[in-house]
């Protein structure tokens, strides 16, 4: 899209974006599903790739037939998670990097379809909590991706319009949901489960990985303040 006036603000997603997680949390959900006896379906990590908490915690429930709350499969899920993250934090390459460059030329926020719980460990663990005017998590709004809750969250905490932020993305369920915010699209596509074409066809700027995105590059594209 075109943004209406210079960028503003820069909104990141945390998994797959600044962290190497997305395997870690299939993990951790099929551990629970192998755990309460459930079944587990070929399309089932796709499908849960950018749900809320309640979102994919009805899913295992319903769909993978684990015979347990939802908030106890929650519960169960970021504890293996947040156990495969104990020794090292898989922070990928350029994440920590982009994250404080960018924090100099424009205020930062992050919306994740993680739990708040993992969002708020992440960030402390690798040094980044500071860099963040604003964390956002799908288990706080409506709707986790590819619904525009989380971003339009994010942008109503930075107090900028949408239209004039750019959202930093690696999956179809992300890429979406940023362009139904009405954000700039960056992709930085999720090399373990890549984006589809056509969500992919909705970034503005796409980047092989964060060790290329700068200020000056997202100045040059979008338009400093």
């Amino acid at each position: 899209m075109t943004l209406r006036g210079p960028l503003e603000a820069v909104v990141f997603d945390l998994d797959g974006v600044i962290v190497d997680s997305e395997s870690a949390w299939d993990s951790a959900r099929r551990a629970v599903v192998a755990e309460a006896g459930g079944r587990w379906r070929e399309h089932a990590t796709r499908a849960m790739m950018g749900m809320s908490a309640p979102e994919w915690a009805r899913y295992l429930q319903n769909e993978l037939a684990v015979d347990l709350p939802t908030e106890e499969i929650d519960e169960r899920v970021v504890t293996h998670l947040l156990g495969s993250y104990a020794d090292t934090l898989p922070l990928l390459p350029g994440a920590a990097h982009a994250v404080r460059e960018l924090a100099g030329a424009w205020p930062l926020a992050l919306a994740s379809a993680a739990n708040r719980r993992v969002i708020d460990f992440v960030l402390a663990r690798g040094g980044l909590a500071s860099y963040f005017t604003a964390t956002v998590s799908a288990e706080e709004v409506g709707a986790g991706k590819p619904a525009p809750d989380v971003y339009l969250a994010a942008a109503a905490r930075l107090g900028v319009d949408p239209s004039r932020a750019a959202a930093v993305e690696d999956s179809s369920s992300g890429l979406r949901s940023a362009a139904a915010a009405g954000m700039a699209v960056v992709a930085v596509p999720n090399r373990a489960f890549p984006p589809d074409e056509d969500a992919l066809a909705l970034a503005d700027l796409t980047v092989g990985s964060l060790t290329e995105l700068s200020a000056e590059l997202l100045a040059s594209k979008f338009g400093a303040r």
